[in-house]
């Protein structure tokens, strides 16, 4: 009866996920492969159990409220040891081909590149391709197996998860600091250079950072990639907005107006319906939301 219990449980926090993602019982259904009345049924016995509502319900859908919203890393913290523990399948050939993972050269680069041999280790026979580069991926084009993206999704038969928010501060080197006239508010920006991203060839609006900032802000230096814009401001090129994550690489960065300007994006991860339940799939999406559970701090 116990174990019958937690899988009830689980069951009912899976479908507030499911809910939680996509806004609307009829969607979460579809994407579950159930019908609205019994999703509404799960998150009626969730509310239930917990005492207090989740969903604020409104004719333009489901809307998470403050208790929600705590749930919401709870629950994605046991879908991901769920998913890891369903993938643990390193002795079966199943798991095995090649998995192609298409993510922002941020994401690809600084947090999965440094994991992946993980996964290789857990699947002897799965070979793993790493796209970690500035652009949109088209699932339905077999461009990857998993996208991660800073934009939920809009094609209706993609399957998608937030995977976790990150800050954005303004960042300089120490050496072009101390050459500089000080910057004491955010109107002192304007008379500074700044490093960032080429507009026109901007892959997502998420990226435009400096329209953010305050008026009459442009980057005088900008590149496409990421990586080099931090390697451009590390050398004294200029102010730029970095992910903390990023900035953290380079010891030599540091903060300007932290309190007063702070921005956040979120990664989501993204498959297409067709490829959700290969196995080699699984096992990479439950890898990836595993060690981003297992690395709280990395983001914030």
């Amino acid at each position: 009866m116990a174990g019958r219990k937690r899988a009830q449980n689980w069951d009912d926090l899976r479908h507030f996920l499911a809910v939680a993602r996509t806004g609307t019982l009829s969607a979460a259904a579809e994407a579950l492969g159930t019908d609205h009345t019994t999703v509404a049924r799960h998150i009626q016995r969730l509310e239930e159990r917990l005492t207090t509502r989740i969903f604020y319900r409104s004719n333009l859908g489901y809307d998470l409220t403050a208790s929600g919203e705590q749930l919401r890393p709870i629950a994605e913290t046991m879908e991901a040891s769920y998913l890891q523990a369903a993938s643990m399948e390193s002795e079966n050939p199943a798991v095995s081909g090649t998995i192609r993972i298409g993510a922002p050269d941020g994401f690809g680069t600084a947090f999965l590149a440094p994991r992946i041999h993980k996964l290789a280790a857990l699947h002897p026979k799965l070979e793993i391709e790493l796209l970690a580069t500035a652009r949109v991926f088209s699932l339905s084009k077999r461009e990857a197996d998993i996208g991660i993206s800073l934009t939920s999704p809009e094609h209706a038969r993609v399957v998608s998860r937030r995977l976790t928010d990150y800050r954005l501060h303004i960042y300089a080197s120490g050496d072009y600091l101390a050459a500089q006239p000080p910057i004491t508010s955010p109107a002192d920006l304007s008379r500074h250079g700044f490093v960032g991203y080429i507009e026109d060839m901007l892959f997502t609006p998420e990226l435009n950072y400096l329209s953010s900032i305050g008026p009459g802000i442009s980057a005088r230096i900008r590149s496409t990639n990421l990586t080099a814009q931090a390697y451009a401001t590390a050398a004294g090129s200029g102010l730029c907005v970095l992910p903390a994550f990023i900035a953290r690489l380079h010891p030599g960065l540091v903060p300007v107006l932290a309190e007063e300007i702070s921005l956040k994006r979120s990664f989501f991860m993204h498959i297409h319906e067709d490829n959700r339940k290969s196995a080699h799939v699984r096992a990479a999406a439950a890898f990836i939301t595993t060690e981003l559970a297992q690395s709280p701090g990395f983001f914030g």
